[in-house]
């Protein structure tokens, strides 16, 4: 297969499942396995390129967090913050510690199936229950948690685990996603960065930077179309659906794997 279309087929990946939460660094590192194409700064952007896509969606409000003089805006930018803060410290703790991804797809397809699992279980329990629409601190630290578990096992989706945390102490769908996404954006910005400079540092070759800019424009405009879909779709739909293909896609793989 030419390289050009590996490249647009990885950033339709990254595009689908980046906020998703169907994980995208294990979608990502399985579409690597099967195509036997690998180049971590291409990764790196392209996945930075998806939420650079999606602040629009959410510049309203982006915006109403610089009103720090509005006391609802002031506690949603300290909650924002807090949660931040807790996942770029525990991230840099695993960097430096030399802590790295597995590239073997059985962990991935494991962590699949648990959060697929517990989509479905959750969910089933929370059915009928009255759930709320404002963020308790609690809320906030199991975020951050729900990232730094993300980090550590690929598979385990950011948004999924984060959001699953989030529902799990009571708060609504639609509040659980833009809480997410709004504290996945400058943690993924952040991490991004950092491995890009990284990256960029340590490069023996020169990077073709033709295939990690169709990557990135591939990347960018269909995360733009995935994330404006999902947050009409969590308006009065559950998470059932996705739960059910994360335990179909994991149990492919680990019999793939056989």
């Amino acid at each position: 297969m030419p390289e050009w279309l590996i490249v647009i087929v990885l950033g339709l990946v990254e595009g689908i499942t980046e906020f998703i939460p169907v994980s995208s660094t294990g979608h990502l590192l399985l579409a690597e396995h099967v195509f036997k194409w690998k180049n971590d700064l291409f990764t790196i952007v392209v996945q930075s390129a998806a939420v650079l896509a999606v602040i629009p969606l959410f510049w309203p409000r982006i915006k109403r967090l610089s009103q720090v003089r509005v006391p609802e805006s002031r506690d949603y930018l300290a909650k924002v913050t807090v949660a931040f803060a807790i996942t770029a410290a525990g991230g840099f703790a695993l960097d430096k510690n030399g802590f790295t991804l597995p590239d073997h797809p059985l962990p991935i397809s494991i962590a699949l199936l648990v959060g697929g699992i517990l989509f479905v279980l959750i969910e089933g329990w929370l059915r009928g229950t009255v759930t709320q629409d404002e963020i308790a601190w609690p809320m906030v630290f199991a975020v951050a948690a729900g990232q730094l578990i993300a980090a550590v096992f690929p598979g385990a989706s950011r948004s999924g685990t984060t959001i699953l945390l989030a529902l799990l102490l009571g708060l609504s769908r639609p509040a659980a996603t833009e809480f997410s996404f709004i504290v996945g954006i400058p943690t993924m910005l952040a991490a991004g960065g950092y491995k890009i400079l990284k990256a960029l540092l340590h490069q023996e070759a020169t990077p073709d930077w033709s295939l990690i800019l169709l990557g990135s424009v591939v990347s960018a405009a269909v995360s733009f179309a995935a994330v404006k879909w999902l947050l009409r779709f969590v308006q009065s739909h559950t998470f059932i659906p996705f739960g059910w293909y994360r335990i179909a896609f994991g149990l492919l793989l680990l019999l793939f794997l056989k």
